[in-house]
């Protein structure tokens, strides 16, 4: 029995072969091809990735961090020059002769994943609710008496939570005119302020399958964003079309 696995990142088209990038583990990358559809690969080591070892590795921060940054880098290098589908972290097979079977028996699924996939890259915006400004109260609008602080107090919530209402209503136009540019949209989980670092709350977290000759589109309506009450915009991208891949995962 071999003492490696083989460690797929993606699946892909027209790379060819990869000269001097390395991987997860130190391995250096390379290729597999089956009629016209390709596998990045490297081989890493059996008694990290075999089943019971990888269940207890991803358990372990620090490693499972140092392997994604193996991982995204891998993507990300030949994502610039090439189109490629992402597989999810950790994708392994016995060896070459498994992972072209897989190809080969998937070839369809995956074809039809790059096809989307092609012309394409992924964009992020992220809307935040701006918090309201003023000034600190003044002595004279300092509440006087309990009842009067209670009642500053409820009216504050009702103004941050309409803030709030308004901000998710803008963000849910910001939403609509870009999809209308995209031919794919995803939702990602609101980002928690202590988490992001962020102080405005985020009211929404999309990513986006642009076509490329849709970009400059796609900015200036961003742009005319810039200075709006309620929302804040932040587009990220292009990226790698990582939230776009998920058939070429499950054909493999």
């Amino acid at each position: 029995m071999s003492d490696t696995l083989t460690y797929v990142y993606a699946i892909a088209r027209d790379v060819g072969a990869v000269s001097g990038l390395r991987g997860v583990g130190g391995g250096p990358v390379r290729t597999l091809e089956v009629d016209g559809v390709t596998a990045v690969v490297s081989d890493v080591d059996r008694g990290e990735f075999e089943e019971r070892a990888l269940e207890e590795r991803l358990e372990d921060l620090e490693w499972l961090a140092s392997t994604a940054r193996a991982h995204h880098h891998v993507v990300d290098t030949l994502g610039r020059d090439h189109l490629v589908a992402p597989l999810a972290l950790a994708t392994v097979y016995f060896d070459d002769d498994r992972v072209r079977a897989v190809l080969a028996e998937g070839r369809e699924t995956f074809a039809a994943v790059l096809d989307r996939l092609a012309g394409h890259a992924e964009w992020g915006v992220k809307i935040y609710a701006r918090k309201g400004g003023g000034s600190a109260p003044t002595e004279e609008a300092r509440p006087r008496s309990g009842a009067e602080y209670l009642r500053a107090r409820r009216k504050a919530l009702r103004d941050t939570d309409s803030a709030l209402d308004d901000a998710r209503e803008a963000a849910g136009e910001v939403d609509d005119a870009v999809t209308a540019l995209a031919t794919a949209t995803r939702a990602h989980r609101l980002q928690d302020a202590q988490l992001s670092g962020e102080t405005d709350p985020m009211v929404l977290n999309q990513a986006y399958l642009l076509p490329i000759e849709r970009v400059d589109e796609l900015r200036a309506l961003v742009a005319s964003y810039a200075e709006h009450p309620r929302i804040r915009v932040e587009l990220t991208g292009p990226w790698v079309p990582y939230s776009f891949a998920q058939a070429a995962q499950g054909a493999s």
